[in-house]
């Protein structure tokens, strides 16, 4: 016995199914997108008011104590601390020998943190360690930078969109000049580059205060 040919029910997406299923995917998307750009400015504004910080805690302490922090001769007598010697520059001169990130104790850039610990002017245990910074990286102190005089504070491993932004924040959003100067290795001379966002570049942003 013969069947006759019924045509077969082709299963499948519909026009508004696919529709429904691209929307959902592109708010998805769009969701996404926003909350790495919410993280990316929750880092700017952490890295910003970090820098903000030191800058007022060097000030307090110098019109608390006269002295600079990390080179304040009479720190040891104050707090009765065994003062160690730094192994570069000399206690009192006005200067904050060591860099901004040395891993040497004695080094007054180091102190730098002990100091204003000891003062009450920055949180934390009271030790000399650096404090993180909101990339991974770390925020310190030392005199001369990418061609910047002085006592600079400077923070590493910053994504390149986030140092021209705090570049900008602060001064004119460019590496090479101002008060505000960045470059991918820290050097004394001014840098030559501007910020170059390819993703791979992560830099070093100092700043005077």
């Amino acid at each position: 016995m013969s069947h006759p040919n019924f045509p077969r029910h082709q299963s499948g997406f519909t026009l508004i199914e696919i529709a429904i299923v691209l929307v959902i995917i592109g708010l998805l998307l769009g969701g996404i997108l926003k909350g790495q750009e919410l993280i990316t400015q929750g880092r700017i504004r952490n890295v910003s008011n970090d820098l903000q910080s030191m800058t007022a805690a060097i000030n307090l302490y110098q019109g608390r104590y006269l002295a600079l922090p990390g080179d304040d001769a009479g720190a040891a007598a104050r707090w009765t601390i065994t003062a160690p010697t730094p192994s570069t520059g000399t206690v009192g001169d006005g200067v904050i020998a060591g860099a901004y990130n040395t891993a040497t104790a004695a080094d007054e850039s180091r102190q730098f943190w002990l100091h204003l610990r000891r003062a009450g002017l920055v949180g934390g245990a009271v030790n000399d360690s650096n404090p993180p910074n909101a990339v991974g990286g770390v925020t310190g102190v030392q005199t001369i930078a990418f061609g910047l005089p002085g006592i600079v504070v400077c923070t590493n491993n910053l994504p390149a969109v986030i140092a021209q932004a705090i570049d900008t924040q602060f001064d004119d959003g460019n590496a090479i000049t101002g008060s505000v100067r960045g470059a991918t290795a820290m050097v004394a001379t001014t840098p030559t580059v501007n910020y170059v966002d390819n993703g791979s570049n992560f830099y070093v942003v100092c700043m005077r205060p």
